[in-house]
């Protein structure tokens, strides 16, 4: 049997090939093919179990499976997984591109949502009924059929650009390299990650050191480096990544007019006036003069603390550092001795305390004091035998699973994410054929970072030890993952993340990142690599004092980048004599304090907005963190009575009124329910640092 047609169990990672794609995938689409031809005949009801039921069934084997080749085509980007994945890529487009402008297909919605049974349905069920007619107007079943294919053609094209651009960045990354031969070179630089180079040299059998664009190795030059020509290098080669200054074919500026030029066409095909009015049709925001007077306001209130920290940055870098002029490749390496001359300690220093296993298990700690849920080794196929695989309990009953797979590979896109394997529903039986009893399919989600990998080999091999940023970071999928584990919704369209907006999705991320910040977390969650010792009191004081470190430009920045999405794809003419550039200049003049090069050509790697999902939706990251910040006070009051935000009453409420919910009902009630009131900003310029006070 094709393992790809296996739906019984956990994905059979250990057996999928390349050469299962093709076979796996068009006998899908056939029978989804097959099944809509049947449904769409007079004969068959508009009803729930006639009609929209067997849609879901046929639709979640489809996206199961192609939910495994595309994951499989971001961890293991090897020449026959993208020749697989691209190869049916188009096909696959084509075939939602069909099914969202069957006009018959979409009459059937209507005819049930204007039945007298679609007022006995379920809220969940009538929720989903309402978001399927939405998501055909905006597939554009409303089209004139002479319009239709132009749309078809759109969608698929803009399926194939986005693979296409993120493809561009990994390659990019992966083309350059610099060579150390001089140890006086590595000044600065902490042992491990010298050690790291090292042994990136010697997998290829040459002397000296190797540094990459991968986080990894990319981040530690740049924030430890003496070497500034070092940094200088590195950070041109980072910044014009995909760019006209390299090969041809890795130059992501024409994808970008391309899939500007697209977006705005779809956006006029379907009635907006651009395509942020079509990103918002399923967000919170109401409309785009909301979106950028919400990021205004915020970019007015964090200007003079990011004014001021920018003339202490300068001022430091004149005064100790000897530099009279403060370059982009500077940043991080002036920053962080400011750091350590204000607070004396390095983010090195404090990456020594945080190594793998005690990550996983004070995550692990969180979860299981906030729901009442344990956390357990489990055993499934995988995908690189670095992978890790978890199970989560609750009283003895399986409630979700899921994959860790932390470490950056040279086959793996950059970044950080999680993603659904399989989506808690009701269902028939295992086969989802309609005969046999009812159960709950459990959910199973990817957690996907980029961390270092742990150095030298059995007995000598050192554990992988995190940055701080690095814990933040696996706290924030691990909320995404939460999201989807924990629901209790049992329709799949709207159960775990499914049917959220995307401007409130990351509301349970952002929220699991405060625990990172407690005291009563990190000391359990702490043991020296070499010593044992636990993170000590006095240094965490030191990482608490700095934890607003120039708070002010890292949010101006997050709003420069919003801000530049936004308008992109807002107030902005592709084809135009104003270009992509020019626009984004224009908005660091209004935001932002620090101006990079002029050669710096950040956008040909923003893989957010041009190869995922969050174009015109780049805002989401600051709303949802006023969202997740209140959210977070409810868990700071309770800890005023019980002394700890671990508090199992607040999160119990959590669960219950945010996770559990998935899409079934707006975020705003969702949280509404939660904190009994609509959300404020306030605590998120307090945990920014951003009050009068300071």
């Amino acid at each position: 049997m094709n393992p790809l047609l296996d739906f019984t169990g956990l994905p059979r990672f250990d057996t999928i090939t390349p050469e299962h794609v093709a076979p796996a995938v068009h006998q899908l689409l056939e029978e989804n093919r097959a099944l809509i031809t049947r449904l769409i005949a007079p004969s068959t009801p508009a009803t729930w179990a006639d009609f929209v039921q067997p849609v879901l069934d046929a639709g979640e084997r489809l996206s199961r499976a192609w939910g495994i080749v595309g994951h499989l085509h971001s961890v293991n980007d090897i020449p026959p997984w993208r020749e697989a994945y691209n190869a049916l890529l188009p096909e696959v487009s084509s075939f939602y591109a069909d099914l969202g402008q069957n006009l018959v297909l979409y009459s059937k919605y209507k005819a049930l949502a204007e039945s007298a049974a679609f007022g006995s349905l379920t809220a969940a069920r009538k929720k989903i009924i309402d978001n399927e007619l939405r998501d055909f107007r905006l597939s554009g079943a409303e089209l004139p059929e002479d319009k239709k294919p132009r749309f078809k053609a759109i969608q698929e094209e803009l399926s194939a650009l986005a693979a296409k651009f993120s493809e561009n960045v990994l390659d990019a990354t992966n083309a350059h390299a610099e060579w150390i031969t001089g140890a006086a070179d590595l000044a600065g630089l902490p042992d491990d990650a010298i050690a790291a180079a090292r042994a990136a040299a010697e997998k290829e059998g040459k002397p000296g050191w190797k540094f990459t664009l991968h986080a990894p190795s990319y981040m530690p030059v740049m924030q430890y480096a003496d070497n500034r020509d070092l940094r200088a290098r590195m950070y041109r080669a980072s910044a014009t990544r995909a760019a006209e200054f390299g090969p041809t074919k890795w130059d992501n500026g024409p994808l970008i007019d391309q899939i500007l030029a697209l977006r705005n066409e779809e956006a006029k095909l379907l009635g907006y006036a651009n395509f942020a009015e079509v990103s918002l049709a399923t967000k919170m925001a109401e409309n785009p003069a909301q979106v950028i007077a919400f990021l205004r306001d915020l970019a007015h209130k964090a200007r003079p603390f990011a004014e001021r920290d920018l003339a202490e940055l300068r001022a430091f870098a004149q005064a100790e550092c000897g530099l009279a002029t403060l370059e982009s490749w500077d940043m991080a390496w002036v920053s962080e001795k400011l750091r350590q001359s204000r607070y004396s300690f390095s983010d090195d220093e404090v990456k020594q305390y945080f190594p793998e296993h005690k990550v996983l298990a004070g995550l692990f700690r969180v979860v299981e004091s906030l729901y009442n849920v344990q956390l357990l080794p489990d055993t499934a196929p995988v995908w690189h035998p670095t992978v890790h695989f978890f199970r989560i309990e609750r009283a003895g009953q399986l409630v979700g699973q899921f994959y860790v797979d932390l470490y950056a590979r040279e086959t793996k896109r950059g970044g950080a994410w999680m993603d659904e394997v399989i989506t808690r529903r009701r269902i028939a039986s295992a086969d989802f054929s309609s005969a046999g009893s009812t159960e709950i399919q459990t959910p199973v989600a990817y957690l996907n970072c980029n961390f270092p990998a742990p150095l030298g080999e059995g007995e000598q091999q050192r554990p992988a030890t995190f940055t701080h940023d690095d814990v933040i970071t696996l706290f924030h999928e691990c909320g995404h993952g939460l999201h989807h584990l924990l629901t209790q919704v049992d329709e799949l369209p709207i159960s775990g993340i499914r049917g959220v907006e995307w401007d409130a999705v990351e509301l349970p991320s952002q929220f699991m990142e405060n625990f990172c910040w407690e005291w009563d977390v990190l000391s359990g969650m702490t043991a020296h690599v070499d010593t044992g010792a636990r993170l000590p009191r006095a240094l965490y004081d030191k990482m608490l004092a700095a934890k607003n470190f120039q708070s002010g430009m890292q949010m101006l920045r997050q709003i420069e980048l919003s801000l530049f999405d936004f308008q992109l794809h807002y107030d902005y003419q592709p084809g135009s004599t104003r270009t992509v550039r020019q626009l984004l200049d224009d908005v660091r003049r209004e935001v932002a304090v620090i101006v990079p090069p002029e050669w710096n050509r950040f956008p040909n790697s923003f893989s957010h907005i041009f190869g995922g999902g969050y174009a015109a939706g780049y805002y989401s990251y600051k709303w949802a963190e006023v969202l997740s910040a209140d959210a977070y006070s409810a868990f700071e009051e309770a800890c005023q009575k019980t002394g700890s935000t671990l508090d199992a009453e607040t999160g119990e409420r959590f669960w219950r009124e945010i996770l559990a919910v998935g899409g079934a009902r707006p975020a705003l009630e969702s949280f509404t329910a939660f904190r009994g009131r609509a959300p404020q900003p306030d605590a998120l310029l307090r945990h920014n640092g951003m009050t009068m006070a300071s």
